[in-house]
């Protein structure tokens, strides 16, 4: 089974659970920091590694009048920003092997969109700059199947990966989230994460844009901790209804702070148990 080093901290399936948290898409530096705070400071509380989330581009907008973003050069000032002020990991999707190297220069973690979990040069790209690569599941694969995505990344000399899942599709514009693919995943030796806001999402579900229900994304998060997974990823925002892009789907910093706590005692079960592979 294998750890991960993060910022003086290890992330693996059998050790306490880390948080990866933050809103959808950067909405400028003192939007991130606020938010950062508040996650950080419930993470200390309950001694959980907190790392950063947000992207500076959503390249797989629905529609051609999504907002992206910041784009990379601002996006990555402004991580860096959260990072030096708060000294806390931060982790932002790459949709390119080009983004791949500048990115590494200030994030913590690489994220591979699941859309391009197959894309062999981005995922060589990233495994190449030495930083830890989190490989979201497509919606479209099998839990099996992200060995291959992983041995594309390994290869590279760089076994420092997580494995996420994040729901599969369902019909048309609905995803449903198998808890079976937890184990699954694990059987490859890596930390496994559970995405618990993009796997209630209902892609293109609302026309130009993705919905979903942001109220079954803490129902998804307990489960998945409850299984013993390495960490739960969760977008979160202030005002998620006012939010550029994913505000169905992400849950309300203001219910955080009971999640959280929740989670923390759901993990110190499931550790004590061992239940994962």
């Amino acid at each position: 089974m294998r750890h991960i080093g993060i910022s003086g901290r290890q992330i693996g399936n059998d050790l306490p659970l880390a948080l990866i948290a933050g809103p959808c898409q950067l909405e400028g530096l003192d939007h991130a920091l606020g938010i950062a705070e508040v996650l950080l400071r419930l993470c200390e509380a309950h001694d959980m590694l907190f790392i950063f989330k947000a992207s500076f581009d959503k390249a797989n907008r629905t529609s051609a009048n999504g907002a992206r973003g910041p784009g990379l050069e601002a996006g990555l000032l402004q991580l860096e920003g959260v990072k030096s002020r708060l000294g806390v990991p931060v982790l932002t999707d790459v949709h390119t092997p080009e983004q791949a190297q500048s990115a590494s220069e200030v994030v913590d973690i690489l994220q591979v969109p699941a859309f391009l979990c197959r894309q062999t040069d981005l995922l060589v790209a990233a495994g190449e700059t030495g930083k830890p690569v989190n490989i979201k599941k497509g919606q479209f694969l099998a839990p099996w199947e992200m060995a291959h995505a992983a041995e594309k990344v390994a290869r590279t000399g760089n076994d420092a990966i997580l494995l996420t899942e994040r729901g599969a599709s369902f019909g048309y514009n609905t995803l449903i989230a198998d808890m079976r693919s937890l184990p699954i995943m694990a059987q490859t030796g890596y930390p496994i994460v559970m995405d618990a806001t993009h796997a209630v999402q209902a892609p293109g579900g609302m026309g130009g844009s993705s919905g979903g229900d942001r109220s079954m994304a803490p129902v998804l998060a307990r489960a998945a901790v409850a299984v013993g997974v390495a960490a739960v990823f969760l977008e979160t925002h202030p005002d998620p209804d006012a939010a550029p892009s994913d505000g169905p789907n992400m849950i309300e910093l203001d219910a955080m702070p009971d999640l959280i706590a929740d989670l923390a005692a759901l993990d110190a079960v499931a550790k004590a148990r061992r239940i994962m592979p």
